[in-house]
């Protein structure tokens, strides 16, 4: 760490020098134009660049498997890159198909260029037209309806709505991307919490928020899947699967509405009230581990994985409650 003097100058201008280290290797002399951040009681300074675009080359010679692939694209994406070059002496068809698929995945991301030893994709959007707090908003409705209607399909033996919900896990996945790109993004650039509106503290809250909505969403596609395999529940045990779900849900909910409230006393009691339903639902799983063991032995397994989801959702949701308490807290 360097400290610096300020000086004032003409009587009301208060200057301080910048350290030549940092400026040369910022590419920073006379007549260069700097910005300034200010954040609270920190202000943040860093260069202007005249094209901010971030690229990155990745060589994708010997990721032929289609798991390899999708997930060097999403690394890509994820970290940052507005500009993703993907090369090989000869990129193969099979590849191309893998790569076009990651790209409908991912929001804002396009192909704009193909040759035979390279894929060119772009980010067409930038940080000022990503609303994280509207994809978090999103996230949230999307995966508690999944998992609302995941129990509905396992309950009613409803197939078709099973593979939807398994269906929507895809938009949640497309959402946490996007989240988790505007995170990194903010982190390494100071300008774009600017545009999103934000404090950095905030994306972060938001960032691991959305980490247990998506969470969240995973178990209810889990829970569908497992819906295949059940017929028909007795009317008790249904029972007991609706009550526990409606408890389980309860926790995420309460907890987003203290996450996402601006009044910080409200936001502590709501966060309060959220984990205070985690008891509830430890008993309620109890509960059904017990009748399902008693009544319904050739289902006791799967139902057992259901309410250890649904309890699963209760911790997440308690998660996303400790995310609104730090978000709350008065700041030091």
């Amino acid at each position: 760490m360097e400290t610096r003097k300020v000086q004032v100058t003409g009587g009301s201008t208060y200057t301080v020098s910048l350290p030549k280290e940092w400026a040369t290797a910022n590419d920073v002399g006379a007549g260069s134009v700097v910005e300034f951040h200010a954040e609270e009681d920190f202000l943040l300074l860093s260069p202007r660049r005249e094209d901010d675009r971030v690229e990155g080359t990745m060589d994708i010679s010997g990721l032929e498997e289609k798991h390899e692939l999708t997930r060097a694209v999403m690394t890509m994406y994820v970290s940052g890159f507005d500009v993703i070059r993907l090369e090989a002496g000869r990129i193969s068809a099979e590849q191309r198909r893998i790569v076009r698929d990651a790209t409908q995945g991912l929001v804002g991301l396009e192909v704009i260029e193909e040759t035979t030893d390279r894929v060119v994709l772009q980010d067409l959007l930038d940080s000022s037209e990503l609303s994280i707090h509207n994809a978090v908003t999103r996230m949230r409705l999307v995966s508690i309806t999944m998992l609302e209607d995941a129990v509905e399909a396992l309950i009613a033996d409803d197939d078709d709505l099973a593979n939807d919900v398994m269906q929507r896990d895809d938009d949640v996945d497309r959402l946490w991307y996007m989240v988790s790109r505007v995170f990194r993004t903010v982190l390494r650039n100071p300008t774009a919490a600017t545009e999103i509106g934000f404090p950095r503290e905030t994306v972060f809250d938001y960032q691991s928020s959305a980490r247990q909505l998506e969470r969240i969403a995973d178990h209810a596609a889990k829970v569908a899947n497992l819906a295949l395999e059940v017929e028909g529940l007795s009317d008790e045990t249904a029972e007991l699967l609706r009550s526990l779900q409606d408890e389980a849900i309860t926790v995420p909910e309460t907890a987003m509405d203290a996450l996402l409230t601006d009044d910080s006393d409200e936001a502590v009691e709501l966060a309060n009230e959220a984990r205070g339903h985690i008891r509830t639902v430890d008993e309620k799983v109890r509960q059904v581990d017990r009748h399902v063991r008693e009544t319904d032995p050739q289902s006791a397994q799967v139902l057992g994985l259901v309410a250890d989801s649904l309890s699963r959702t209760a911790d997440y949701g308690g998660n996303i409650a400790e995310s609104a308490l730090q978000k709350a807290a008065p700041r030091p």
